[in-house]
């Protein structure tokens, strides 16, 4: 029986690793590489690192530092961050990377997706879709790590990335970000229910029952920040990952 995808969300920031809520107020959480490796032990399957600085400070992904990270990883790596392009893309397959996750690219150059598929293949684009709700109660796109507003109902832009090329989405709800009170359902079923393509749910995972729900309400993965690097209450630091058994009871109904 295959497993159900659960995968660890890394932000990267200074070659450090943190950690916030509703894309604000971050904190750093440990070292990319030792996280890594304990992610190994714990025998994680893929693991996905973004940079929430990158596009902010213009600046093009750190290849030679990226290539480090991921050359300490036994799992595929998807790393997104200040992809504008098909050559830093293919600087990134060739130091390991495994798949591009493009956010504000794919919105103001969605043309990138399809050249992105065409020379790469659709399995190794991914486009992060991260949404809020605004003052009027309607959902809407973000992009520059959630500080600028795109017009476009995210359904309407989940389908155009599909139709690009996209071969995965994650859907990353800003509201529910580092909350650890469970996903926004209701935009997992909206969105999964409208693609053909797999669904990432991403955005308030806390406890093993959120993923469930997250697969039940059409989700093909549960991905996850604060979950993995968070215990109790007070959030103490602690890098962690549940067992094959808990994530083989993910699947049963």
């Amino acid at each position: 029986m295959l497993l159900p995808r659960v995968i660890p969300v890394l932000l990267l920031k200074n070659k450090g690793l943190y950690k916030g809520i509703k894309f604000k107020n971050h904190v750093y959480v440990g070292d990319p590489i030792n996280t890594v490796k304990i992610f190994n032990d714990k025998q994680v399957d893929e693991l996905i690192i973004l940079d929430i600085e990158a596009t902010i400070s213009g600046k093009p992904p750190d290849v030679d530092y990226i290539s480090n990270v991921v050359s300490e990883a036994f799992m595929p790596v998807a790393y997104g961050g200040g992809i504008k392009d098909v050559v830093t893309a293919a600087q990134l397959f060739k130091c390991g990377v495994e798949k591009v996750v493009l956010n504000t690219a794919a919105f103001q150059n969605p043309e990138l997706i399809k050249a992105l598929s065409e020379r790469f293949g659709s399995q190794s684009v991914v486009v992060c879709l991260d949404y809020k709700k605004n003052w009027l109660g309607k959902y809407e796109c973000r992009i520059h790590c959630g500080t600028r507003k795109v017009k476009g109902a995210p359904e309407e832009w989940a389908k155009k990335f599909e139709t690009l090329g996209a071969g995965e989405l994650i859907l990353n709800s800003i509201d529910d970000d580092g909350s650890m009170a469970g996903y926004n359902l209701n935009m997992i079923k909206k969105i999964s229910a409208s693609l053909s393509i797999p669904v990432v749910a991403c955005g308030g995972a806390g406890k093993l029952k959120h993923l469930k729900q997250a697969l039940l309400s059409g989700a093909h993965a549960c991905a996850a920040g604060s979950m993995f690097v968070f215990v109790g209450q007070l959030r103490g630091i602690l890098i962690n990952y549940p067992d094959p058994e808990s994530i083989a009871s993910l699947a049963s109904r």
